[in-house]
């Protein structure tokens, strides 16, 4: 038997390094994203609540909507869009030459 959870081979992916551990600094949840912006998603693994599914790690989308603290962001997957609904600490500006570490 195999366990198949949502954040099932993340154990790498999700791992923080020992200088970066503990709660995010608060600039990044305070962020205002305005409706249009690039944003990179990159889950914050000490933060459970609103976090996208680790498919999206590493993708930039558009952001397209609020949903309370949290933000719909449009991202195309495969020639498809897909909206993920993340919240501010799993997201950040997008910048061309960005370290996702």
């Amino acid at each position: 038997m195999v366990s198949r959870g949502y954040r099932s081979k993340t154990r790498k992916l999700f791992s923080k390094n020992p200088r970066k551990r503990g709660l995010p600094p608060l600039g990044r949840l305070l962020y205002e994203y305005k409706l249009g912006s690039k944003v990179v998603i990159v889950i914050d693994p000490s933060a459970h609540k609103g976090m996208p599914h680790r498919r999206f790690y590493g993708k930039t989308g558009v952001v397209v909507e609020r949903r309370g603290r949290a933000y719909c962001i449009a991202i195309e997957v495969g020639g498809k869009t897909k909206k993920v609904i993340a919240r501010p600490e799993h997201i950040r500006p997008y910048s061309p030459v960005e370290d996702l570490r």
